[in-house]
């Protein structure tokens, strides 16, 4: 690889612990952006996934029981529904599509961060159901499967809770832990290899994916415990527009393909 898109990776897996430990607000959502100018859409899913799975299992530790369990329930079911649309989604695009795809999620989460204090104004908390625990669960699937970008859905599932934020952040990681390890197993197996239909037409994750994993793993816990620290510490206001902004070039570039490595050169 070459120093900017080694770079680029290693900013993206380190943002992997940091969004995980609550501090940066949509920082996670970056974090596959990030990777496909790297490594290209399809390679860059399949790399990512064990990393966000090892940075959950760290952010667990941090924020163990610190959550509101219940919101399993409502949400799962959909989740494992959209997983399975996912993946037979991500097989008919072309990776040109898919970064288009990816770039297009990355700016509607910055629309909807920008407008999400305004649609959530309304007084009292709203009570999780399965009425609408559902088609979020759906949402989620399928854009966790596209970009593992299901951050904005299930904000809109959670912060409508009013949760103090620390229990906000511990739901959140709680949610995601299960909605990473749903898609394991649709992401590691061939569907020739089983002839069943919800696989993927080609496993995502494969030795030299899990190869590259690897390599960039340490920089997870590390990430974590940058986040766990800047949680304390500092105000993340000014940090979370830069994130915004940084998040909106990407998209913009994913979906313009603009000849970035110019720059470089």
């Amino acid at each position: 690889m070459e120093w900017p898109a080694l770079l680029l990776a290693g900013f993206a897996v380190l943002f992997i612990g940091v969004a995980k430990a609550g501090f940066g607000g949509g920082l996670g959502m970056l974090v596959t952006p990030l990777c496909v100018l790297a490594f290209g859409p399809k390679t860059a899913i399949g790399i990512l996934l064990p990393l966000l799975c090892a940075g959950d299992a760290f952010s667990l530790y941090h924020y163990w029981r610190r959550w509101r369990a219940e919101n399993l329930k409502f949400l799962l079911p959909g989740v494992t529904v959209g997983v399975v649309i996912g993946v037979q989604l991500v097989g008919q695009f072309s990776p040109r599509q898919l970064n288009i795809a990816i770039g297009l999620i990355a700016l509607l989460f910055v629309g909807f961060q920008v407008t999400k204090d305004r649609l959530f104004r309304a007084q009292g908390a709203f009570a999780p159901n399965h009425w609408v625990g559902l088609p979020c669960g759906v949402g989620m699937g399928v854009t966790s499967t596209f970009a593992h970008g299901a951050g904005p859905v299930a904000a809109m599932f959670l912060m409508p809770q009013r949760l103090p934020k620390e229990i906000f952040v511990g739901t959140s990681v709680l949610v995601f832990t299960f909605v990473n390890w749903i898609k394991l197993p649709f992401f590691c197996v061939d569907r020739s290899l089983l002839n069943l239909p919800v696989f993927a037409s080609q496993a995502l994750i494969t030795p030299a994916t899990l190869l590259t994993s690897a390599k960039f793993f340490p920089l997870v816990p590390l990430g974590v415990w940058l986040g766990v620290w800047l949680n304390r510490r500092f105000s993340e206001t000014i940090f979370v527009r830069i994130i915004y902004a940084i998040l909106l070039v990407t998209g913009l570039q994913l979906i313009c393909n603009f000849d970035l490595a110019a720059l470089f050169r």
